[in-house]
């Protein structure tokens, strides 16, 4: 019998309005209403091992489908346990609403099981972090969450509501769903934006996730080609210009960086990844001058002064831009030979890796993983990285074919999205190859959640790179003190045998012949599958910066 309709019902109801099929969750007495709410809206509720993936789940169906996405946790430690989801969602400008439960208003104060007053707690790390005030306002405060988490620039709002008003009735809300209005760029910016390229030698455009986000990638590929502007992205700006585009420059990084004389960068902070927005100044090349262009003005640096800044709606950007460009008089055969070069770069860096990456050395260098995974990715394949230095290698060797295909943990750098970001991403592309990259450091995190692929028949190809330490911290540690202290893990460890156990499949390579066909087993098993791959401890990554 069904039961009668109550504030979950109408919290549920608001989510299924703003995009949202699949509720993430963990279960907690706390939110029973919510579930109950999903059972009768039809909506599918997906159950983790561990809170923190259900917040990376959410997480990564916002920056996946681009639409706001629900992960729903129980009072107290079922909140705590999804803060760093939360933070990475922070830090990623991600739309996630996270909808939590809270102890009994009628006990509060009195001790009531995992009584604790969460938006405090939550409120650095949101837009909005805030706690219903009744039954009868959870429709409108549902609303007012997602509304907040949508509009520029986007991010996570976390509300919770006391229990005995989720059980309680509530009336039925009518949702009023808004798009939010594209925020108009000021003309004078980019027309002065425009007058500095029209000036420029060696200028470089650099592409962030906010520009897929923001649904921008045709207006920046278009920008890009229409001015012969060579462009380096990261996060989700990969795939932007894909895989062997003339213009993409990301393999002479190092030149474009240090001669350039105007970066132009949108989408993404000047921080750590980007040198802080220190460029130029290499081999005596002057400073770069800097344009910082942002979806929201909030996100224009405050760290140091750019040379001209626009915000606003990206593709309105990108279309002022181009035709500012055009009333400037910008002359792409000005940098011409600049582009030549940066692509003659590039292409001779990629021809320099052929070596490593089929080099048959024992142990296995983990440049021949990427050399083998690169022969099995299909077109539309998302890749998902979660790790440190194997994943950096990934960064550098796996150049998506389109966009909105690629996903890490962003700037805040937090391990154990991988399990979570892949369940959503099997959610989000059925139909796509769906590859995990791990760190045997990352794997500790969240392993157990290839439970919750096995479980809801969610085939993901997981690839750990085994090198039986934390390699982002022993090598550093040699350097600094001639020794190392907490960076050891297991050598070999069979963290096959574990996805196995819980009913996935995956075996250990020990040898580079054996990368291929174990890659393509796992593709072809249908199943949850980990290709365990012991590589090198000795080799460490050549990271420019520790990002501090």
């Amino acid at each position: 019998m069904e039961s009668a309709k109550h504030a979950g019902d109408a919290a549920v109801a608001v989510s299924k309005a703003y995009g949202v099929e699949t509720m993430f969750t963990l279960s907690g007495g706390h939110v029973f209403p919510l579930y109950d709410g999903a059972v009768h809206e039809d909506m599918r509720i997906l159950d983790v091992r561990h809170e923190q993936s259900a917040v990376f789940a959410a997480e990564a169906t916002a920056r996946l489908t681009r639409k706001p996405g629900l992960a729903v946790l129980t009072a107290g430690p079922g909140i705590t346990n999804g803060v760093s989801g939360v933070a990475t969602a922070h830090f990623n400008g991600s739309p996630v609403v996270v909808l939590g439960g809270r102890a009994p208003q009628s006990r509060w104060g009195s001790g009531a099981l995992q009584e604790m007053d969460h938006p405090p707690l939550l409120d650095p790390i949101t837009k909005l972090a805030f706690t219903s005030s009744g039954a009868e306002s959870v429709g409108q405060d549902v609303e007012m969450a997602f509304r907040t988490a949508v509009a520029p620039h986007r991010g996570p709002v976390f509300l919770d509501f006391y229990m005995d008003h989720l059980f309680s009735p509530s009336p039925t809300h009518e949702v009023h769903t808004q798009t939010p209005s594209p925020l108009e760029p000021d003309p004078d910016d980019l027309a002065g934006i425009a007058r500095l390229l029209a000036e420029a030698e060696r200028p470089v455009l650099v592409y962030g996730s906010d520009v897929w986000m923001d649904r921008a990638e045709e207006a920046a590929r278009d920008f890009a080609e229409t001015w012969r502007l060579p462009v380096i992205p990261n996060g989700q700006g990969r795939g932007i210009l894909p895989s062997g585009h003339e213009l993409l420059v990301t393999r002479a990084r190092g030149l474009a960086f240090g001669q350039a004389d105007l970066v132009i960068v949108v989408g993404t902070p000047l921080d750590f990844r980007l040198g802080y927005g220190w460029f130029g100044g290499k081999d005596g090349a002057p400073l770069a001058r800097v344009v910082h262009v942002a979806d929201a003005p909030s996100q224009l640096t405050t760290h140091m002064q750019p040379a001209a800044s626009a915000a606003g709606d990206l593709s309105v950007v990108f279309w002022g831009l181009g035709a500012a460009c055009a009333e400037a008089g910008v002359k792409p055969d000005t940098y011409a030979s600049w582009v030549s070069r940066l692509s003659e770069t590039a292409a001779a860096a990629t021809a320099g890796d052929a070596e490593l990456l089929t080099a048959d050395s024992d142990p296995i260098h983990p440049m021949r993983v990427y050399g083998e995974l690169g022969k099995v990715l299909a077109d539309d394949a998302v890749v998902i990285g979660d790790g440190g230095d194997f994943v950096s290698y990934a960064g550098k060797y796996v150049e998506p074919k389109q966009p909105g295909n690629w996903l890490d943990p962003g700037p805040y750098g937090c391990l154990g999205t991988g399990l979570g970001y892949s369940i959503a991403a099997r959610l989000a592309r059925p139909s796509s190859q769906v590859v995990l990259l791990l760190g045997d450091g990352a794997a500790g995190f969240s392993l157990m959640d290839v439970d919750t692929l096995v479980r809801h028949r969610l085939p993901v190809v997981m690839v750990c790179g085994n090198n039986g330490i934390w390699g982002l911290e022993k090598h550093p540690m040699q350097m600094l003190y001639g020794y190392d202290v907490a960076a050891e893990l297991q050598p070999q460890c069979r963290y096959d045998q574990v996805v196995t156990a819980l009913g996935g499949g995956g075996e250990l390579v020990t040898k580079p012949s054996e990368i291929g066909p174990a890659l393509r087993r796992a593709f072809d098993s249908g199943m949850p599958y980990l290709v365990n791959i012991a590589t090198d401890p000795q080799i460490a990554y050549p990271r420019n910066t520790t990002g501090v």
